[in-house]
């Protein structure tokens, strides 16, 4: 029997070497899978993290949105007010005839919008640019003269009044619509970087996500094949144990027992032997 538990004894050792190898395989890869997945958390928390900060621009994007609309419908408001109030300030000037001899305001516009043509488009001599600028500061005065002759009537006083405010209000709101529209394009700008970075981390976690599940199935792999180099350790001690002084069991009955070459010849090819049969071979005196 010295042939046979020596090798036993050499695949015991190779059953061990293996199982060693398998372990500290299974060991590394799931470390390896620690860290993969720690890199994956990491990923996924910046990942969150921005997705959480694109959902608040956009928020506030559709805020700001919301008051872009809301302005213009103000500033509409005030337009249409200043456009009645205009006209009706137009229609209470024409109403009220200047004082006698005086020359209508709307004549004095006209004249004035004219030498302001002249004086832009013409080309004066010293003289004749003076004595201009002369009468465009007469047309002017004149003009500012006949307004405050006309807002001493309160109705037209409350009305030019009114008109003044209106055209703030417009002005008011006009800006406005600029600013939140300025303000909401920028929140738009930074939600789709933002956006762009969480498909560029997404994309990272799913390469991370398919490395790890890899890992995970080789680490798997290892730990099976630990196992079975184990087990194979196991049986082949029970061998051992039986060949160097178990007896074999009563229920072998009239089984022809194994020859001893055809058991070494198993060993050697790998093959698994049972402890009935090293009993066996034990029992009928060829070892």
């Amino acid at each position: 029997m010295s042939d046979a538990t020596e090798e036993l004894d050499k695949r015991r050792a190779e059953s061990n070497a293996r199982a060693d190898e398998a372990r500290a395989r299974r060991d590394r890869l799931n470390a390896e899978a620690r860290a993969t997945a720690e890199q994956r958390s990491r990923i996924l928390d910046e990942l969150h993290f921005k997705s959480s900060e694109a959902q608040e621009h956009r928020r506030q994007r559709d805020l700001l949105n919301s008051q872009v609309r809301e302005e213009k419908r103000l500033r509409e408001e005030w337009n249409h007010k200043l456009q009645e109030l205009g006209d009706k300030v137009q229609e209470l000037k024409r109403a009220r005839a200047p004082r006698p001899g005086a020359v209508p305001v709307w004549r004095l516009r006209k004249e004035l919008k004219e030498l302001e043509f002249r004086h832009m488009t013409t080309a004066l001599t010293g003289e004749q640019e003076k004595r201009l600028i002369e009468e465009m500061k007469r047309l002017e005065a004149a003009i500012r003269e006949q307004d405050q002759e006309l807002r001493q009537d309160p109705e037209v006083e409350q009305t030019m009044k009114a008109f003044a405010e209106a055209r703030d209000e417009a002005e008011k709101h006009h800006a406005a619509v600029g600013h939140a529209a300025e303000d909401a394009q920028r929140e738009h700008e930074a939600m789709v970087t933002l956006y762009e970075s969480v498909d560029e981390l997404r994309r990272q976690a799913d390469e991370v996500q398919a490395k790890l599940l890899e890992v995970k199935a080789q680490a798997d792999d290892a730990h099976r094949q630990h196992i079975a180099a184990i087990e194979e350790v196991r049986d082949i001690e029970k061998l051992l144990y039986a060949a160097r002084g178990g007896r074999a069991p009563a229920s072998w009955g009239e089984v022809e027992p194994p020859r001893e070459e055809d058991f070494l010849a198993r060993l050697k090819k790998g093959e698994k032997v049972s402890t009935e049969d090293l009993l066996e071979l034990q029992k009928s005196g060829r070892g």
